[in-house]
């Protein structure tokens, strides 16, 4: 699934960089519209009259920019801080946190300044040995359909290779994976994918691969020896919800049949319920006016966020059998995994 935009915004610090030069020129000889701007936070110009239009047009929007901020969010429960590569992603999913955090025009951002985003996370890292310092490279984005032109992900495995105190992980949808299976990675880096059963693909995760075609690129992964993780997110509560989940970790076990094979690292299983914003909900309901998602309040529990703002969560009861199902699942198929955490 390979993307293309429609159109380019360049920072004008980013051609300060070879990065943006190289980008500049690519895109340029491809023809597409290029426009500059000031700063890749304030982006004019993205078409679209309706949310829905607002929304299709900025999933087609690259911004090439550079990151201002070399501080690091923390990012709990996945890792210490997140390693900003990009922001946004190209899928459509009607369900992404997203919905709440970049509003109705989530155009596509990547930053041409990765030594300086890398040398940022050394300092991290000599901050804190001997203790190991783990960074998320997708906690704002999918950063696998970017790689083609950044090489972003290569650069950040590369690195992490040569760090005794550093690990670095990421998470994906997609399967454009083949330029990283050949790099020394040192088992420095996590690559996990991100799951869910073949009815919600369908109908919620637009854009994206099939689960078949996920299964397949992280069998690929485990073959080149990355330890290997699956987010299985947002786990739903529907009609056979449980036969469903119950075959999608059937299906995985078969194609990592072989997976000690490659690494000694365990697997890793992070599971993560429906929940909503009334944000999100409001958002959603503009640009995916037929949703059929489930965001009915009265049907959930509410709870504050650490982020300040409220999530509308399933019932307690509905969690725990969610958790027990996939203590029991993964137990039976993948009983040297690690469950990192089910909420």
């Amino acid at each position: 699934m390979t993307f293309r935009p429609e159109r380019v915004f360049f920072e004008q610090d980013a051609l300060e960089y070879p990065l943006g030069q190289e980008l500049y020129r690519r895109f340029r000889r491809e023809g597409l519209s290029l426009t500059m701007i000031g700063s890749h936070n304030r982006v004019t110009g993205i078409p679209g009259k309706t949310p829905q239009e607002a929304y299709g047009e900025a999933k087609r929007t690259l911004v090439i920019g550079v990151r201002r901020t070399l501080k690091f969010e923390t990012c709990k429960p996945s890792a210490h801080y997140q390693l900003p590569l990009c922001t946004s992603c190209i899928g459509k999913c009607e369900y992404c946190y997203l919905n709440t955090t970049l509003g109705r025009k989530p155009y596509l951002r990547v930053y041409v300044n990765l030594d300086e985003i890398l040398q940022s996370a050394k300092k991290y890292i000599e901050e804190r040995k001997p203790e190991i310092t783990l960074f998320e490279g997708a906690a704002t984005s999918d950063p696998i359909p970017y790689e083609a032109y950044t090489g972003a992900l290569a650069r950040s495995i590369s690195f992490f290779a040569q760090e005794e105190y550093g690990r670095f992980r990421f998470v994906t949808k997609f399967t454009e994976v083949n330029s990283l299976l050949a790099l020394r990675h040192q088992g420095h880096t996590q690559i996990r994918f991100s799951l869910n059963t073949e009815k919600i693909i369908a109908e919620y995760e637009h854009q994206t691969p099939s689960l078949a075609e996920r299964v397949a690129a992280a069998v690929k992964c485990a073959q080149a020896g990355y330890p290997l993780g699956f987010l299985l997110a947002p786990v739903f509560i529907y009609q056979d919800w449980q036969r469903d989940y119950a075959n999608l970790l059937e299906q995985l076990a078969i194609g990592l049949a072989d997976y000690s094979r490659y690494s000694s690292e365990p697997l890793t299983f992070e599971i993560i319920t429906h929940r909503f914003t009334a944000r999100a909900k409001k958002n959603i309901q503009e640009v995916f006016p037929a949703t059929t998602l489930s965001m009915e309040e009265e049907k959930r529990q509410f709870k504050y966020g650490q982020f300040g703002y409220g999530k509308y969560l399933y019932l307690k009861e509905q969690r725990e059998e969610i958790k027990a199902l996939f203590q029991q699942k993964i137990t039976e198929k993948f009983p040297t995994a690690q469950i990192k955490y089910v909420v």
